[in-house]
């Protein structure tokens, strides 16, 4: 073989050589390529009506709610309730009081009534006989007086001694009948004042008795309305160990002890930040979810806006809105106090295209994102029609492409 016939075949060698490691490269980064694709996360580009939306957060409350006061009774303690968020009818028992302390009393009081009833009959009856004995010593006076006067009138005829004698006697009479006549009216104003005193005495006996009892029919609270029952929050022990009412626990007379708020009047109660305050207006749509019911959705219409603004209690202090929307139907499950989300929809764009707010990212200033195409991840440009906390309404790519939640050039980096 000539020394030109080797160069050429050395020459094609090594040609061959790097033509192979070429194409191995090749298939290496289509490789990796491929892999890249498939380990990234990635998510649809959806093509329809992009809701524009404020959140924002709060809690369910009854528009309508009627009150459970205790009575007007001192010492109450709780002996029976029945379970908070528990359904009740009107007219059902919901609360007992424990009244051996009243019934106690009762007993005593009933006592001391009959005491003053026996003693009010027994002074009538004393003032009965003592009028009887005035009437007879006062009908024996006057027989006396009329005796002396008939006595008197035979002065004609008798001696001038005995007539002296019989008008004697007769003065005397006389003065002894108007002396018998006053006893007789001391007698009867000092049994009236004494029956008037102890019939007093017998009517407060009387009343401490019907006050007694009608605090006992009090022991028992009855649901003045159909709902569920909510107890108030007993802050005896502090307002950081507040906690709802329960068995054992005293109460004070005439407190707001629970309510029973209307399910039919249930509205979300949310804070609107004051830098969105100008974006949203009465009768906006909004769709309503409760944290403890994820599942659930609930469309709704914001019924009013409070005027003034409200300064929050954390720091930096935060100025808020109130929004209120009633819920058109409610849940069953739904209860006061529920902690949920509103979102108010300001704004419906038809027709766009959105994605997650995580497949948009910023490349030399300007929005793009990363579209799979046959196996490899290519940057687009796009433009932002809107954005929501979990989507963007974007021009620039068709519906359905496939976008990265991730950045691919740090991804690739890393």
């Amino acid at each position: 073989m000539s020394a030109r016939a080797r160069r050429i075949r050395f020459w094609a060698v090594v040609l061959l050589i790097v033509g192979g490691i070429g194409v191995a490269g090749a298939n290496v980064y289509r490789m990796r390529q491929s892999q890249t694709a498939m380990n990234l996360p990635v998510a649809p580009a959806r093509k329809g009506e992009f809701l524009v939306i404020i959140r924002c957060r709060g809690d369910l409350k009854a528009a309508r709610s009627v009150q459970l006061y205790t009575p007007t009774v001192p010492n109450l303690r709780i002996a029976w309730m029945v379970p908070a968020g528990e359904r009740v009818n009107e007219g059902d028992t919901v609360i007992k009081f424990d009244s051996s302390s009243a019934q106690q009393e009762l007993m005593q009081r009933e006592a001391a009534l009959r005491q003053a009833q026996a003693t009010l009959d027994q002074a009538n009856a004393t003032s009965n006989i003592t009028a009887q004995q005035d009437q007879s010593d006062l009908a024996d006076a006057r027989f006396t007086v009329e005796k002396a006067r008939l006595e008197a009138s035979k002065q004609e005829v008798v001696s001038k001694i005995e007539g002296d004698k019989a008008r004697v006697d007769l003065a005397v009479a006389e003065q002894k009948l108007k002396a018998q006549e006053a006893t007789v009216a001391l007698h009867q104003v000092s049994d009236k004042s004494k029956i008037a005193s102890i019939t007093r005495q017998r009517d407060q006996a009387k009343a401490d008795v019907d006050i007694t009892k009608e605090r006992i029919s009090q022991m028992e609270l009855k649901a003045p309305g159909t709902g569920v029952l909510v107890f108030s929050l007993n802050y005896s022990q502090g307002w950081m160990n507040a906690k709802q009412f329960k068995v054992g626990d005293n109460v004070f007379a005439g407190m707001g002890l629970a309510e029973i708020p209307d399910l039919e009047s249930m509205l979300m109660d949310a804070k609107v930040e004051e830098i969105d305050r100008g974006k949203i207006a009465a009768t906006n749509d909004v769709r309503i979810r409760v944290d403890a019911l994820p599942e659930l959705t609930i469309p709704a219409k914001i019924d009013q806006i409070s005027p003034l603004a409200e300064t929050g209690t954390e720091f930096p202090p935060t100025r808020s809105f109130r929004a209120y929307a009633s819920l058109g139907k409610p849940d069953p499950r739904l209860r006061p106090g529920m902690n949920g989300g509103m979102d108010i929809i300001v704004n419906r764009i038809p027709d766009a295209i959105s994605i997650p707010s995580k497949a948009l990212f910023t490349r030399h200033g300007k929005p793009v994102v990363f579209l799979a195409k046959k196996g490899a991840y290519v940057p687009v440009e796009v433009e932002v029609e809107a954005r929501n906390p979990d989507e963007v309404a974007i021009k620039g790519i068709p519906a359905d492409s496939m976008v990265t939640l991730v950045d691919v050039e740090k991804d690739l980096k890393k």
